[in-house]
């Protein structure tokens, strides 16, 4: 009966490949991630009224319960990304952790809007972790099995549109027709968004599946995702297909062959700017002790990937310190209304679109720069905010415009950074044994701590903006988030695309190795 849908071992299901393509895989990926936010966005402006007018919560203890739901929603997310990395990574299908996580949000969605006891939100709430996780951990790593290395910058930059486009619309159409149509017209929007994200799911088909049926679309695993040839000391690394058959690779056999390699010749040197330079290969010990490690206690031993997560941890505490006190800031200085509120949120997220342009950009000048650059330019427009001090039209424009300055940098490090997550598990995966992460990779595991960052993040940036614009005011606040920018750009250039004390290094040895020439080894 269903055969058309999942098809059998003589025929393909219908549209196969389409439903198998990588645009149909980000698009169902990016509505995953939208339908997440959004969801958890909507219920901001109604719940409020939720708690008053349907759970009897006094007026005066509303602030202490909204903190608790959000307390327990960051603890869920927490809580619940590391063990869906770790099933995801050891699961046969991507699919089916993410179709799990539908239900959850279902189910989060429906316990939300028929809810009256403080019971029934808060496990709504920490249903709506768990979903969030799912989305995020085995979805981004499905776009990573799907695009392979190569490309991941570009489709990050899809989900980090997504997510920014979800950040803007949802409190603001929660809002609009929480005012006009009442408080379950509110959750009607979020089931009609939900039916849509079930269909792109269930019809979604993963390209290693696929590939029963069509050969050239021949799924891979996280560790064989990129078949690409790099030139590391004047050795040529093309160990892929190798390594999955358990093979020596052509690199091993060069090595035991020919002992020591020679320093890199005339134009061969390693760039550990590009994401897909291969770091220097560590001593045997080494590689024995963290492939007796579980996976995610080997990635946290990267420095790389901790640069990458402390970015991700600032970004996100960067862009949601505006959710304490920008809303507050504009109704007291300008006295505009919630809809003023709302919008003035657009100059900080409209950069976004050109997310997918920044991870083009990563995919070929390599995450370091882009992402430096964006700590860096968010510096002083973070300060300037300070400037804003009084009701008129040039004050106005001038927080919009500064605003706008500090959203293109964060966009700047969003999109390279979810990248450099990938890069720096193949990087790790380069220093081990082959399958040392596994059939499947590490990638949703890292995607998992890349979660756990953001998340903290999302807990961090409001409590600390809010604590210091209660005690301090806006001035000493911008300040604050000016300074945390420009600290956090320091680590992001040394480690970010490896360390740039080796590249310097692997380089100034190339350039040594190029001026002996060949007449000197005659």
């Amino acid at each position: 009966m269903l055969t058309w849908l999942t098809g059998s071992p003589t025929h393909p299901p219908a549209l196969l490949p389409l439903r198998s393509s990588p645009t149909f895989i980000i698009l169902t990926v990016s509505t995953a991630v939208f339908t997440d936010i959004f969801v958890y966005g909507i219920v901001v402006p109604v719940l409020p009224f939720a708690l008053t007018s349907r759970s009897a919560i006094p007026p005066a203890q509303i602030q202490t319960w909204i903190s608790i739901f959000l307390a327990v929603y960051g603890a869920a997310l927490l809580i619940a990304s590391p063990i869906c990395g770790w099933l995801a990574d050891r699961s046969s299908s991507r699919r089916l952790p993410l179709l799990c996580g539908l239900l959850a949000l279902g189910g989060c969605t429906v316990m939300l809007c028929i809810g009256s006891s403080i019971a029934v939100l808060a496990a709504g709430r920490v249903l709506q972790g768990f979903s969030a996780a799912v989305v995020w951990v085995v979805g981004l790593a499905l776009m990573v099995d799907t695009v392979g290395p190569e490309a991941v910058g570009q489709v990050m930059g899809y989900v980090g549109l997504s997510m920014s486009l979800a950040i803007l619309l949802a409190p603001l159409l929660g809002g609009v027709v929480f005012a006009a149509a009442g408080y379950y017209a509110v959750f009607a929007m979020a089931f009609g968004l939900i039916v849509v994200d079930v269909v792109l799911r269930v019809f979604m088909v993963e390209r290693k599946v696929a590939a029963r049926w069509l050969p050239e679309r021949e799924g891979r695993t996280p560790h064989e995702a990129v078949a690409t040839t790099t030139t590391e000391k004047g050795v040529e690394l093309k160990d892929v297909e190798l390594a999955d058959a358990g093979l020596s690779t052509a690199d091993d056999l060069k090595r035991q062959s020919t002992g020591p390699q020679p320093q890199a010749q005339d134009g061969q040197h390693t760039n550990t700017d590009l994401p897909h330079a291969a770091e220097q290969p560590s001593n045997e010990p080494s590689s024995k002790r963290a492939t007796s490690l579980p996976p995610i206690i080997t990635l946290l031993s990267s420095r790389r990937l901790l640069s990458a997560l402390w970015a991700c941890l600032m970004q996100a505490t960067l862009l949601t310190a505006f959710d304490s006190i920008l809303p507050l800031f504009v109704r007291n200085t300008f006295h505009w209304t919630s809809v003023g509120a709302g919008l003035i949120f657009l100059p900080l997220v409209v950069a976004s679109f050109f997310g997918p342009l920044v991870g083009w950009a990563s995919d070929r000048m390599g995450p370091r720069w882009l992402a430096t650059s964006g700590f860096a330019l968010s510096c002083p427009f973070l300060i300037l905010l300070r400037l804003v001090e009084r009701e008129s039209l040039g004050q106005k424009a001038l927080l919009c415009a500064l605003l706008g300055f500090v959203g293109v940098g964060l966009t700047l490090v969003l999109t390279p950074m979810m990248a450099e997550i990938t890069y720096a598990v193949d990087a790790r995966a380069r220093r081990l044994p082959p399958g040392a992460f596994g059939k499947n990779g590490a990638y949703a595991q890292a995607y998992s701590l890349f979660n756990m960052a953001w998340a903290g993040g999302c807990l961090v940036g409001p409590l600390l903006a809010g604590l210091v614009n209660q005690r301090a005011g806006w001035g000493p606040t911008t300040l604050i988030l000016g300074v945390v920018s420009i600290a956090t750009a320091v680590p992001t250039a040394v480690w970010t695309g490896g360390s740039i004390w080796k590249k310097r290094r692997s380089d100034r040895e190339a350039a040594e190795g190029a001026d002996v020439g060949p007449s000197s080894r005659i």
